[in-house]
């Protein structure tokens, strides 16, 4: 059995696979109507986001039993039309969990004390303390909006930093020891901190937006670990000016391209990306949160073992 790999992964999960009688094709670089022209004789594919599983693609993969996501966003692939063709979808949410809580914690400490912005100064020759006096984590609300395995991460993380931790999710009853299961309005109404968990569904696109943002009581920081279309960009920099958000650490942006590999745009053709870039009151990093050596290998061992369940 043919599996057709579209993205690089650990080579232990291909390794593995060969073991298991599997052959391992490997495609980097086709376009996606050139995968749909040799798509036909395979069992198995295996992606992270360059190409889009859509209709066009499934009806020419008539052999095809299985897609496994290299990680946990699903929204490149149309989920409703392969289980409509009887195909596994497979993935793996929880590979890289706590490497996203670790970073959402890390990006979180630094934005509210200063740290990557003091860093840029000294390296420019500036001491300032006083501008620079920041904020503890003590006796702060988080909110976060989505319960799923990063959202759990970063909550059990910050269980011990005497915080208040709520949460609101699509799903009920996914409260436990680490956060307290509440409404949007009480996210809005109580949260210090807001945190994205979320995946890239029509109820979170855009979900941060002029309309929430003015819905908010307090003056928030803002973390997005999730996907950078959760954020309308443009009410952000808004935010941040009227000074509704105090700061925002956003691993993800509006503007990375489909493979999340590079920026859709340039910094001269773009003014709210420059904004972004070079505000004091943003840290940015690139879609690494989940990206760690540990991540790696432990999404390809979780990935190995559900292929190994269907079949």
């Amino acid at each position: 059995m043919k599996i057709l790999h579209l993205d690089s992964t650990h080579s232990y999960l291909s390794d593995e696979l060969e073991k298991l009688g599997f052959t391992n094709h490997f495609d980097f670089k086709s376009t996606k109507k050139k995968i749909e022209n040799l798509i036909f004789p395979y069992y198995g594919i295996i992606i992270r986001s360059r190409i889009i599983i859509d209709k066009s693609l499934i009806d020419k993969a008539i052999n095809l039993k299985f897609i496994a996501r290299f990680g946990s966003g699903l929204e490149n692939i149309d989920l409703d039309y392969a289980n409509k063709k009887h195909i596994k979808i497979i993935s793996a949410p929880e590979g890289n969990a706590n490497a996203v809580g670790e970073h959402a914690l890390g990006m979180l400490l630094s934005l509210m004390n200063n740290i990557s912005k003091t860093h840029k100064e000294i390296r420019n020759g500036v001491w300032e303390r006083e501008s620079n006096r920041g904020f503890e984590l003590k006796n702060k609300t988080v909110g976060l909006i989505g319960y799923g395995n990063t959202g759990k991460s970063f909550a059990k993380k910050l269980s011990g930093l005497d915080v208040k931790t709520l949460f609101n999710d699509i799903k009920p009853n996914l409260e436990d020891n680490f956060a307290k299961e509440v409404s949007i309005e009480e996210i809005q109404k109580n949260s210090d901190v807001i945190s994205l968990h979320t995946s890239l569904t029509k109820q979170a696109n855009q979900i941060i937006n002029k309309s929430f943002i003015d819905k908010c009581k307090k003056p928030f920081w803002l973390i997005n670990t999730a996907r950078g279309q959760c954020i309308n960009t443009k009410d952000l920099i808004a935010g941040i000016k009227n000074n509704k958000i105090l700061g925002a650490a956003l691993d993800v942006l509006e503007f990375e391209k489909q493979s999340f590999e590079k920026l859709s745009e340039t910094l001269d053709s773009n003014s709210d990306l420059l904004y972004l870039i070079k505000s004091k009151n943003i840290i940015i990093t690139p879609h690494i949160a989940g990206w760690t050596h540990e991540s790696k290998i432990n999404l390809a061992k979780i990935i190995l073992k559900k292929i190994k369940n269907f079949v």
